[in-house]
């Protein structure tokens, strides 16, 4: 995870130059761990539905299958179309503006 706050694109190019991505959550354990380490922080992870509104899918051009939105969310206020994971009230996703700044987490697909 990272120290310092970039835009949604930025994160994502940070990861790349590192050889990996923006973090691709697919399980209930995943989502938990990842809690944990953020503590009372939110990051970026790899979800966008920048392509075609309301069609969420990952960095890796996977569909959304497994959800952990917030109430209410995503909601595309303000033309949100950038998933961050939350941890302060709970441990749940949000749809917000690609150009704020947060943390960001990566991760590193293991080549089978």
């Amino acid at each position: 995870m990272s120290n310092e706050k970039k835009n949604w694109e930025e994160s994502r190019q940070d990861c790349r130059n590192k050889g990996a991505d923006l973090v691709i959550i697919n399980s209930k354990e995943e989502q938990e761990f990842i809690g944990k380490q953020l503590g009372s922080s939110k990051a970026w992870i790899g979800l966008s539905d920048g392509d075609e509104e309301g069609k969420w899918k990952w960095v890796d051009d996977t569909p959304l299958t497994t959800e952990f939105w917030a109430k209410g969310e995503p909601n595309n206020v303000d033309e949100e179309d950038c998933a961050e994971i939350l941890s302060l009230n709970g441990n749940f996703w949000n749809d917000h503006k690609c150009s704020h700044k947060e943390q960001w987490i990566c991760e590193k697909r293991v080549s089978q």
